[in-house]
């Protein structure tokens, strides 16, 4: 049952799970058009998604809801240190909660870097009939050095100041957001994490998108993701690209996503009897 305003650029707070977390909406609602639900990047939130989901709804035609993960944004703080698996319990636990405050009926999970590996999880490890497909953008599936080595060097910018400064503009709790992931990323026992077994249980269609000089994560992960998904994979690698293919390279981003979604549409029109 939703319990939060559903209108086009509405924004507001809804509870899940005990927290208060921040949200806003785009498009149309999900009675009207399938929903595209965004899920953030390990330091994202609301605010630094910025107009990306205008641009998705306009291209797509589908409704966008994107809120804030406990301890991001405007949402509940969560002091760290972070469990090793927060990923796998944000999917487990918090994701269908945020599903159910919207009043989601048919979705398409998009989500980039942690956010894909929360959506991953979720497809590959919950029974959810309102999810008809996943967009995985630069998605992590295991730890890797060189990105080890990439969350090191950006910890060395947060303590330098200057990123701190920048991510303090849009989360109210900056230092124990970033302490907290970084902490379980750079923790020593948090090199044997992978979340590969999930990809073998996912059924529904997957988009995966990848920058070529992604500076976090290698193309290993979505060669994973094809070779242990039974369901259809398709794989868009973005040259001169690297993390945030949906900020950096916008147009080829929201081309194959769009294909995608219509692929999906018109094979959901086709099952029930419609003309594709």
């Amino acid at each position: 049952m939703a319990t939060l305003l559903w209108q086009d650029g509405a924004s507001g707070f809804f509870q899940a799970g005990g927290h208060r977390l921040e949200y806003r909406t785009v498009g149309p609602e999900p009675a009207v058009a399938p929903t595209i639900v965004l899920l953030h990047e390990g330091l994202g939130c609301v605010s630094l998604w910025r107009d990306f989901p205008e641009a998705l709804a306009n291209a797509t035609g589908c409704g966008v809801f994107l809120w804030s993960r406990v301890g991001y944004g405007h949402s509940d703080p969560a002091p760290p240190p972070w469990p090793l698996d927060y990923m796998t319990r944000e999917a487990e636990t918090c994701l269908p909660l945020a599903l159910d405050a919207a009043g989601v009926e048919r979705c398409i999970l998009f989500g980039h870097s942690d956010g894909a590996t929360i959506a991953a999880i979720y497809a590959g490890s919950v029974s959810d009939a309102r999810v008809r497909g996943v967009v995985l953008v630069a998605p992590h599936f295991f730890t890797e050095p060189g990105g080890l080595a990439s969350i090191a060097k950006t910890r060395e910018g947060f303590q330098s100041g200057k990123l701190r400064d920048a991510l303090a503009r849009h989360h109210d709790d900056v230092d124990s957001l970033f302490n907290g992931w970084s902490g379980v990323w750079l923790d020593p026992e948090f090199a044997r994490w992978n979340v590969e077994d999930a990809l073998t249980y996912i059924r529904v269609p997957a988009l995966a998108i990848q920058g070529k000089e992604d500076e976090y994560g290698t193309l290993a992960h979505v060669r994973a993701l094809e070779a242990a998904a039974p369901a259809p994979v398709e794989v868009v690698v973005i040259e001169n690209c690297r993390h945030a293919p949906h900020h950096e390279r916008r147009p080829e981003t929201l081309g194959a996503v769009s294909d995608f979604v219509e692929r999906l549409l018109r094979m959901e029109r086709a099952g029930a009897g419609a003309a594709p």
